[in-house]
This record gives structure tokens, sequence and C-alpha cells, in this order.
């Protein structure tokens, strides 16, 4: 999928551009992952996830929750790193 985005991270309302990644936490109890989605307008953490397991889901989850919380009317640019995660059949 191409780069649309474009490394192009202004915008000019909210819900316009939304990026996401995964990050992971050492815990006592072992690896911790971290999904975030952000609007790229107002650099809020819209939606997130934790899970003791990096996968599709995890991804799922943070995106229902940015969604849930601002509730687009229109399209939105979400940009991804095209990790195993935001490109399985499970995400589109």
């Amino acid at each position: 999928m191409p780069n649309v985005l474009s490394r192009n991270f202004t915008a000019l309302e909210p819900n316009q551009k939304w990026v996401s990644d995964i990050t992971y936490i050492s815990t006592r109890e072992g690896w911790l992952y971290l999904a975030v989605v952000q609007d790229i307008f107002s650099r809020k953490i819209m939606g997130w996830a934790m899970s003791n397991r990096v996968d599709a889901e995890l991804a799922c989850k943070a995106l229902n929750m940015a969604i849930s919380n601002r509730r687009p009317s229109g399209n939105v640019l979400f940009h991804t790193d095209q990790g195993s995660q935001y490109t399985s059949t499970s995400f589109s």
C-alpha cells in the first residue's frame, strides 16, 4: 500500500489524519504491548489498548476505542507502519 501520508504530519482540523503504532514495555511478568491511536491535529491519544500479545486484536481494540471516542463523520486517513498487526485481514 502506498504511503499516502508521505511524512506530512500536519492537519487543519480534528479527525483528518490519525496515526497508530505499537510499543512494548518490559515488566516483571514479561512483555506488555501498548497500541495507541493519535490524532495528528490535536496530538491527543484517542484510543489505546494493552495486551501480553502483540496481534491484530490489540491494534483493533485501540482503533475501536478511538472511533468510539471521536465518532468521525467523514473519512480519516489512518497511517501505520504496515506491520503484520495492521495488515492482517482481521484488522481491515
